[in-house]
């Protein structure tokens, strides 16, 4: 098994016999990990890479440094989250200014593939990469993770919510998702939750596997997949929890009631921040210090992505389920693969 199927149940002892409404979840702050569990990926042992290469090392040689009069940032983009601007990220961009004597410009990508070519192009030099693209951040563009956020009760991460319709009665199970009937939405190809980690678990658990036993739909987001199966476009989708939050939270004309969650995995690591490998030493030691040295309580950065503190992570340990799932699915890192 490459991930432990979730056994929580706020009423009723066995999940396999039971499915939820997601408010009983969201209402239990199940759609994050605690920091025990980040714990756990933590001191992981990982004597060899699960699936690609391990994070580039610094050259030895400094003329192969960068050293940029400005370092240009760049977020995962988000369709259930306007305004992710200068004024959002100032806390931090101004923490970065302090340590590293160099100002930081925002530059905004419309896909996930874009966040990766511009740290690989060098046209960026600090990202916040989502989950599943991040294994391509590190092979494809010298990504360095160091740092995840956590929630101000320390919660960490995400899960795979299995979702449909809360009146889908004839949707029990993971395994429903297989019949004839029943259109399923993912989000996008390299979306952990949306599509990598439902390929490779749903065929773990249910022997139920995408594109074969059931067509893929892509939406083109978590948020589309969550209006679409409360519009009755898909009956049932993989979704990113938070992500699912977020869209809820979002529309008025949307209830955590509308939905049910049929399994929910493991909790995953949320995407992380990483600057990029060849920046000058200094750089980027003066990074790291603005995230994981700064308390960003009551600030725009923590009410836009629900983080106030930052805590360091080991791409190898903490992300090692992500490699997996991507090997077991046969994930090539490769540009094409990325954008395909």
């Amino acid at each position: 098994m490459l991930a432990d199927a979730s056994s929580f149940d706020p009423a009723n002892p066995a999940w396999e016999e039971n499915n939820y409404l997601s408010t009983a979840l969201v209402d239990e702050d199940y759609q994050r990990g605690s920091t025990v569990d980040l714990e756990n990926m933590r001191n992981r042992e990982v004597e060899e890479m699960p699936h690609g290469q391990p994070v580039q090392e610094t050259p030895d040689n400094e003329d192969e440094w960068l050293d940029p009069d400005t370092l240009v940032f760049t977020e995962s983009p988000s369709e259930d989250v306007q305004g992710r601007f200068e004024d959002d990220f100032q806390a931090v961009f101004d923490r970065i200014e302090e340590e590293t004597g160099k100002p930081v410009e925002f530059s905004k990508v419309n896909s996930y593939a874009a966040s990766v070519e511009a740290m690989r192009s060098e046209r960026a030099h600090i990202a916040n990469f989502s989950t599943g693209t991040t294994a391509f951040a590190v092979n494809l563009a010298g990504a360095v993770p160091f740092a995840a956020g956590l929630t101000p009760d320390e919660l960490f991460g995400y899960r795979l919510f299995a979702t449909t319709r809360a009146d889908a009665d004839d949707i029990q199970s993971v395994e429903d998702f297989a019949r004839d009937d029943v259109r399923v939405g993912h989000s996008e190809p390299a979306s952990n939750s949306g599509h990598q980690a439902p390929s490779a678990l749903f065929d773990q658990y249910f022997d139920v596997t995408a594109e074969e036993d059931y067509e893929v739909n892509f939406s083109g987001g978590h948020g589309n997949t969550t209006r679409g199966i409360a519009a009755g476009d898909y009956d049932a989708g993989p979704i990113c929890s938070t992500c699912m939050v977020d869209t809820v939270e979002a529309q008025s004309d949307l209830s955590f009631d509308d939905f049910k969650v049929v399994w929910a995995s493991a909790p995953f690591p949320n995407g992380p921040v990483a600057y990029r490998y060849n920046l000058k030493p200094e750089i980027q030691e003066g990074i790291r210090r603005a995230y994981l040295e700064s308390d960003f309580a009551e600030t725009a950065f923590e009410s836009r992505t629900g983080y106030d503190q930052f805590v360091p992570i080991d791409y190898r340990t903490v992300f090692k389920d992500i490699m997996i799932i991507q090997g077991y699915n046969g994930v090539e890192y490769t540009e094409s693969a990325l954008g395909s």
